[in-house]
């Protein structure tokens, strides 16, 4: 048997690198040789191309060089990581490429639309033309076809002020004097440089499938959606939902805050107590202006009305203060828990597959409905209790609606048609809430409100069930697959949206998320911590103690003044 000591030897440095992929496929190149160049040869397909990739349990940009031997696992645009950084990629090639056409135009990327895209506007010229726009288009499309390299810069924090500077993007030089490392990295592309707070590609080539539309007072860049990365979806109206973001960005001018680096300085200067109030005030402004459309509308037909939105969106809240505007309209609400009309679980374990609570055909409609339709009739009806722990349905109250009374249903098929069958549209009145933030970093870096929905619920979890962020993490690609599936595609139909962001909100978040996502420890939640502690790093915190009572904030960070509140104690319900 041969000594294993003996098959010890000198060597010498290596010239060759291997990388195992998690097909298990091995490629060997020279040292140093980039990410990129290994997987553009093992993922051909340049419609689904590889943008990042899991380098031994850590993130990497496709820049990165191989210096030594490697597992790796590729991020493709059809993974929720990688079409983040695809459309981050495809907005800093608009940036370059308006600044190499329009050099006077400052870009905005402003808020993301339904089908795929975000809306941008433009400062310091006029509006693109048609033909300017088509363009700048195709300078894009120049730029994708030569495949350049986007390249990350490590510049000290003086040199990057001084670029964003002689720009007069005075946004990102208020950010930059809070950074107390001695660098920052910036990405450099044609002669641009800008920063993100996100990965990017390492080359133009990897952003096909975009387009760019004219759009009202600015215009959208279109991409794909991840569960499609070839092709873009059809437009689809977005009226109501363009709305509330024009409501919100005048929201933000009466309080002052345009950006995060404005939101630090009101926290600094101890402005931000009037912030907090007038966000709190201009929310409990809208929810009265709701409950006045209801009480002019409320007549023996229009007695129902449906509350829907995404996880995290502040429903229970928003619904318990419109219950309180609405009594003071001498309207009495009754809440119907829409989750009791669930089919009894060994009915659905019979069906076979797995159980999915958020679909619609695990509610019992035909039941539900005709619940509905009882009890606007004036007839006695024993409302259900769903219990989660046995899966079974049990009675609970008996009730009779009682004249001046309605009834709010609150959960997330609210929306959805096939629900409401057999209910005319004078019957029904829809309520679309959810946090639509437009508060982002600077004039470039986005805030996505599906990261502040997500920091929501994180807290809301640890706080109220004792969830670690692991595990709200790890829940979380199934609940957006069913705010897509059974949410979104509806927004549009509701008969009012309400925003339950605030400007002030991710101060708040910040000291009660961090120690959450820092205790994590597994690998892939872990580079989704690190993503949402890399964006928070540019917020001041702010203590929650100052925060109103009834605030839509306190449903997540706990002592909210409204919890135990239910409108029917108020009343004397026939039983």
């Amino acid at each position: 048997m041969t000594n294993k000591k003996q098959l010890i030897k000198p060597g010498k440095p290596r010239e060759m690198v291997q990388i195992t992929l998690s097909d298990g496929r091995i490629f060997a190149g020279p040292l140093a040789t980039p990410l990129h160049d290994f997987l553009k040869t093992a993922y051909p397909d340049r419609t689904n191309p590889p943008v990042a990739a899991i380098v031994d349990k850590t993130l990497r940009e496709l820049a990165w060089p191989v210096v030594s031997d490697a597992n790796v696992e590729p991020i493709f645009i059809s993974d929720s990581d990688g079409m983040r950084i695809y459309c981050r990629s495809l907005s800093f090639l608009l940036i370059v490429a308006a600044h190499d056409l329009y050099p006077q135009a400052h870009v905005f990327v402003d808020y993301s639309v339904p089908y795929g895209g975000y809306f941008c506007r433009v400062e310091g010229r006029d509006l693109f033309t048609v033909e300017e726009l088509s363009k700048l288009k195709e300078h894009m499309r120049q730029l994708v076809s030569d495949d350049l390299p986007i390249e990350r810069l490590r510049v000290t924090v003086a040199e990057a002020a001084s670029v964003f500077e002689a720009r007069g993007e005075h946004d990102k030089v208020r950010l930059l004097e809070d950074v107390t490392d001695d660098h920052v990295h910036l990405y450099s592309l044609n002669g641009f440089s800008d920063y993100s707070y996100g990965y990017m590609v390492a080359t133009t080539g990897a952003l096909h499938t975009f387009t760019l539309e004219s759009f009202s007072d600015g215009f959208i860049l279109r991409f794909p959606r991840r569960e499609d990365p070839k092709r873009l979806l059809p437009a689809q109206r977005f009226t109501e939902l363009r709305r509330v973001f024009n409501e919100y960005g005048k929201w933000l001018d009466v309080v002052g805050i345009s950006n995060v680096a404005s939101l630090n300085e009101a926290i600094r200067s101890g402005r931000i107590e009037e912030v907090v109030l007038v966000s709190e005030a201009l929310h409990e402004q809208r929810i009265a202006e709701i409950a006045s459309t209801l009480a002019r509308r409320h007549d023996a037909e229009h007695r129902l009305v449906f509350i829907a939105g995404p996880s995290s969106s502040g429903k229970t809240t928003f619904s318990k203060r419109l219950a309180v505007q609405l009594l003071a309209n001498e309207i009495h609400p009754y809440p119907l828990g829409m989750d009791n009309y669930f089919i009894p679980r060994e009915q659905l374990e019979a069906r076979g597959g797995k159980i999915d609570f958020d679909s619609l055909a695990a509610l019992d409609v035909d039941y539900f409905q005709n619940q509905l339709h009882a009890l606007l009739s004036g007839k006695k009806v024993t409302i259900p209790r769903y219990n989660f722990r046995t899966g079974r349905r049990e009675d609970g109250e008996t009730i009779q609606l009682k004249t001046g009374q309605i009834l709010i249903v609150e959960g997330i098929h609210g929306l959805n048609p096939k629900l409401l069958e057999g209910f005319s549209d004078g019957e029904v009145f829809r309520i679309f809430v959810s946090a639509l933030t437009q508060l982002n970093l600077d004039s470039h870096n986005r805030v996505s409100t599906t990261d502040t929905r997500l920091i929501r619920r994180i807290v809301r979890d640890a706080v109220y069930r004792g969830y670690s962020a692991e595990k709200t993490l790890g829940m979380w690609d199934d609940v957006r697959r069913g705010e897509k599936q059974n949410i979104f595609p509806y927004q549009e139909q509701a008969d009012v949206m309400f925003n339950s962001a605030l400007a002030y909100e991710l101060s708040v978040l910040k000291p009660l998320v961090e120690p959450l996502l820092l205790q994590i420890r597994n690998p892939q939640p872990r580079i989704e911590a690190e993503r949402l502690l890399g964006f928070l790093r540019w917020f001041d915190p702010y203590t929650s103690e100052r925060i109103p009572g009834n605030s839509l904030l306190r449903e997540f960070v706990g002592a909210s003044t409204l919890r135990d509140f239910t409108p029917s104690l108020l009343l004397a319900t026939d039983t």
